[in-house]
This record gives structure tokens, C-alpha cells and sequence, in this order.
């Protein structure tokens, strides 16, 4: 395996599938069968999930329903929800999981601690970490990086519906052209939407590389962690 210990960010809106609101149990059973043959290779995983596909706390504050501060606490709720329904289907599907959250939640999960999220990786359990960084401000994008970075994982690996980065949007565009590889400072020079800019920032810092690809290709996220060539990888 090219990585033995890695952070995957999964976004909200991927686990609608072809709904237009909500959790698509077709999705979690396919992202489960892809993570379960991933940890079944012997690497170790943690990830991270947004919230998007329930509440999204800018659009919350920008529709003036609450301040900006509240609507992202709203938004890290939403995020437990999938990290519990994540959880349940990793479970059904025969693994070992944790649930830790950045905001105390005693009854459905445990706080992050760091040494105890490495000790459960070490053990082969996926842990899933949920309520973002537990500050408002800071989107999952940021908290993906930040748990990448405390738990030593070897690379953050983001899954999207697009197979990698493109120049431009390759769904609008059809001379879009991909990149296999590129670098953070082209990242920042060409305003590539990888990530916000505190997740890549902070990724650069610590020399933590960053892989786009696209999770809802079976078999993907198994290549990816072998080392085949799958998605962009940003470094530098």
C-alpha cells in the first residue's frame, strides 16, 4: 500500500445519491463495500464528513434565518447525523467503527481526544469524526485537514464526483483539462476550488499532500491507496 493511515473527506451532498435532499442508503451500503475494502487491505482509516445534504450553515446566515455563528453549530449537527448513519452502515457491513465528535455528544459518540482517535486506528477500527473542528468559521474542508495533521495520517483524500482537478468546471466545460499533478502554489495562483484555503493551507504547512477523486467509482479508493494512478494529487 502507498499509504498506510488515511484521512478521507467525504462531503454531506454525497450521500443524497439521486435525491435532492437527505441520506440515499444506496450510497452509504456502496461507500461502505469501498472503505471495508480498503481496511480489509490493511490500512488505516479516519474520515471526516460534512453536512451539506441537511443544513449548510452560510445559507442559513445569508438567508437571515440566524446569525452566521449559529448556522454553522446547525451545520455541525448535521454533520453528526451522517456520521451516525455512516457509522450503522460501515457496522452492518462487518466493520469496526468509532464516532468522535468535536462537540461533547456522550450519549451517541465519544470527544476527540487524539491519542485515543491514533489508538482506535491502531487497533483497525475507522474512525469518523464528526461536528467539523467544533468552532464556528471553520468549514469540514478545514477540519478534514486538521484531523489529517493531529492524527499523522499519510494523506488527505478527498472524494468527489469529478475523476480529479480541472483547469475549469469539466461539467460545463468540455475542453476542460485535467491535472495528474500540481502543485499548492498553482492551487493558489489559478483560484482552484480544491479546497478553502485554511484546509490547503494548512496541509501545505505540514506537508500534508492532498488527493481529488472520484469515490463513486467502485474500486477507486482501493487503487488509490495501492498507488495507482486515480484522481490529482496536490503537494510540492
Amino acid at each position: 500500500m502507498k499509504y498506510k493511515r488515511i484521512l478521507l473527506k467525504l462531503s454531506g451532498e454525497s450521500l443524497m445519491g439521486k435525491q435532492s435532499y437527505g441520506i440515499d442508503a444506496d450510497m452509504l451500503a456502496q461507500y461502505a463495500e469501498e472503505v471495508k475494502a480498503v481496511v480489509e487491505a490493511g490500512v488505516e482509516v479516519a474520515i471526516v464528513i460534512g453536512g451539506g445534504n441537511i443544513y449548510r450553515g452560510v445559507q442559513g446566515a445569508q438567508g437571515g434565518v440566524v446569525d452566521r455563528a449559529t448556522g454553522d453549530y446547525m451545520g455541525m449537527l448535521a454533520t453528526m447525523i451522517n456520521a451516525m448513519a455512516l457509522q450503522g452502515a460501515f457496522e452492518k457491513a462487518g466493520m469496526t467503527t468509532r464516532l468522535l465528535s468535536a462537540i461533547k455528544m456522550e450519549q451517541i459518540s465519544e470527544p476527540f481526544i487524539r491519542r485515543r482517535a491514533m489508538r482506535h486506528l491502531e487497533k483497525g477500527r475507522v474512525a469518523i469524526f464528526g461536528a467539523g473542528t467544533g468552532n464556528p468559521y471553520f468549514t469540514t474542508d478545514t477540519a478534514a485537514s486538521l484531523r489529517a495533521v493531529e492524527i499523522e495520517a499519510d494523506v488527505v483524500i478527498k472524494g468527489t464526483r469529478v475523476d480529479g482537478i480541472y483547469d475549469k468546471d469539466p461539467e460545463k466545460y468540455s475542453d476542460a483539462i485535467k491535472y495528474d499533478q500540481i502543485s499548492f502554489k498553482k492551487v493558489y495562483e489559478m483560484g482552484l476550488e480544491v479546497m478553502d484555503l485554511t484546509a490547503i493551507t494548512l496541509c501545505q504547512e505540514n506537508r500534508k499532500p492532498i488527493v481529488v477523486f472520484d469515490m463513486n467509482t467502485p474500486g477507486n479508493l482501493l487503487k488509490l491507496v495501492k498507488g495507482d494512478a486515480v484522481g490529482t494529487t496536490v503537494s510540492e
